[in-house]
């Protein structure tokens, strides 16, 4: 024993209710203990560990307990999370692209229409992209915080569980239910389809379009499900085509100014003089903050994903050090071309085609700049491979969240749904994903869904953004001592609670004409995704209170190896 352990031993037997129950930690039980026994010895072992940092401090220690000379950044503190075992196969080039290739999806080529349409100036649209900008670089923060502190794949699932143990099961229930209901890749699918028959000058009924979502929907299952390495590879190279393609799309504006007199007047949109005059960048700018908390979640969905790598960061070699460098270079690169983007549709597109494209803008562009031939056919078609590899790269995410959801016994058929078998991919949890994404697509009707279904999205996710949020600074407060490779900025932190809150007061402010993006009641998203959580709410209060109380019996965890080592949680009911 070294001298400074056993000065402080009397001080940690003070701490004795807490000391006894985390003893496990320090010895090598913790494996062997239930996932709910684990959680509270974590949370029990953190106040040890303030407590014992606090005093060794008062002696003059200066290296971090969890750490000793020699030992790598990127380990996961065993008393931090339990490790899963997972295979290490994504590097950083991997990691980049299942970044990008999440962020720069339908988002850019979709909604800038919608945006324009519903802040009605140029000035406005492009104000809400820069705050949207900061306000995605504010979540990307406290996103890598969390990641560097907890590296384990799961995401929100992951860090809402440890920071609010309390209720029981509360945050898993809310968390499942969220994924299975709102985890769907729906509307790539339908900007695949829509760019898809653009390109080849169809007009679609409602069933080819339809047919033609869910198609892509189902093969993007089929190849993650069964051809892993394959996927990742298709999915890497869908990225590289997309980086060219919003690089592209960037560089037209330049190329328009540059080579404006050279070129047919009447085929581009006014003058960038008169575009971007201050007399007419502001015209007919709308301020109602119901619009504009529905534009923001438009934009936050354009970066959605730049915390994609904390899903799959158990798969991840290097963790820490590859989420301090990727989320950042990810962020600039959506970032710079998201701005070229814009600048370009505003240079070539007249800005009523651009309010009246829907989600066509991009290719209205290339249809102005290079013919009926490339530039509606080409272009397009890249367009719609670049959304089919967002599916991709959202699928294969969300579908590790459901697998660890089911791992933890939150769904039924946790055995099968949690299994890696039989070609080492989460057959089970992309099963759990194509089932609403079938639905979402397959079910409404065809018009306003897309706008729909992206503030339906993001309302439910502003409350768990919200949630994890505030949970950062809990952790701070309650856990000072925790490891934390990276720290958010604080103000970054605030912020992001501010406008999370902002956002959610949105629907209590209706607009002047009583509709907002869609032609129906205009707060129908924020009673449809607080419907979702209400639901979860409830769900969790019957499964876990009332149920037991009834057949008299609890809850408890019971771990399980399956036969290709994949370890699970089975919520077994023993008698009172």
């Amino acid at each position: 024993m070294s001298p400074l352990l056993a000065i402080s031993r009397p001080f940690i037997n003070t701490q004795a209710a807490v000391g006894m129950t985390c003893l496990p930690v320090i010895g090598h039980d913790f494996q062997a203990m239930s996932a709910s026994a684990q959680r509270s010895c974590l949370y029990e072992a953190g106040q040890v560990y303030s407590y014992l940092a606090q005093f060794m401090m008062a002696y003059g220690e200066r290296q971090p307990l969890l750490s000793v000379p020699g030992d790598s950044s990127d380990d996961v503190p065993s008393d931090v999370l339990p490790t899963t075992g997972q295979r290490k196969h994504l590097t950083w080039i991997s990691a980049y692209i299942l970044v990008v290739s999440r962020v720069i999806g339908s988002g850019i080529f979709a909604t800038p229409g919608t945006i324009v349409k519903s802040a009605g100036s140029v000035g406005l649209s492009l104000l809400i992209w820069a705050v949207g900008t900061v306000l995605a670089a504010c979540a990307l923060a406290v996103s890598m915080e969390y990641g560097c502190m907890l590296p384990q794949s799961g995401g929100e699932k992951v860090y809402l569980e440890y920071t609010y143990p309390r209720p029981r099961f509360l945050a898993s229930t809310l968390i499942a239910v969220q994924a299975v209901v709102l985890g769907f890749t729906a509307s790539n699918c339908i900007v695949f389809a829509k760019y898809t028959f653009f390109a080849f000058n169809v007009v679609p009924t409602e069933l080819q379009h339809k047919a033609l979502a869910v198609g892509l929907m189902t093969a993007v299952t089929i190849i993650h499900g069964c051809f892993l390495r394959t996927g990742i590879w298709i999915q890497n190279a869908f990225g590289w085509v997309k980086i060219f393609l919003i690089g592209a799309i960037s560089l037209t504006g330049i190329w328009v100014i540059l080579l404006r007199p050279h070129g047919d007047p009447d085929a581009l949109a006014p003058e960038p003089t008169s575009v971007f005059s201050w007399d007419t960048l502001w015209e007919d700018s709308n301020w109602s903050w119901n619009l504009l908390s529905t534009s923001l979640f438009k934009v936050f969905y354009s970066y959605a994903g730049l915390n994609n790598v904390n899903n799959v960061l158990g798969e991840v070699k290097n963790p820490i050090r590859t989420i301090k460098t990727v989320c950042p270079a990810a962020l600039l690169t959506a970032g710079a071309l998201y701005f070229l983007a814009n600048i370009s549709y505003f240079l070539v597109v007249p800005l009523e085609d651009i309010k009246n494209s829907g989600e066509l803008v991009a290719g209205l562009l290339f249809e102005r700049l290079f013919g009926s031939h490339i530039g509606r056919t080409l272009f397009p078609l890249a367009i719609a491979i670049s959304a089919a590899g967002n599916v991709m790269v959202v699928t294969y995410a969300l579908a590790r969240v459901n697998q660890e959801i089911a791992r933890q016994g939150f769904l039924p058929w946790s055995r099968v749904l949690s299994s890696s078998k039989p070609f080492g991919a989460p057959l089970g949890g992309l099963i759990v994903h194509y089932i609403p994404s079938l639905l979402v697509i397959a079910l409404p009707p065809q018009g306003d869904v897309y706008n729909f279904i992206l503030d339906v999205e993001g309302y439910p996710g502003q409350v768990f953004s919200l949630a994890v949020t505030v949970g950062l600074l809990l952790l701070r407060y309650r856990e000072p001592s925790l490891p934390r490779p990276f720290k958010a900025w604080l103000p970054a932190v605030w912020l992001r609670v501010v406008v999370c809150v902002a956002l959610l007061s949105a629907p209590f402010f209706p607009p002047a004409d009583g509709k907002s993006d869609v032609n129906f009641f205009y707060a129908t998203y924020a009673i449809v995704g607080m419907g979702v959580i209400i639901f979860g709410i409830l769900y969790w209060y019957i499964w876990t209170v009332l149920l037991p109380r009834w057949g008299g019996y609890k809850l408890e965890e019971e771990d399980e190896v399956l036969d290709d080592g994949t370890k699970i949680t089975k919520l077994a009911q023993v008698p009172e």
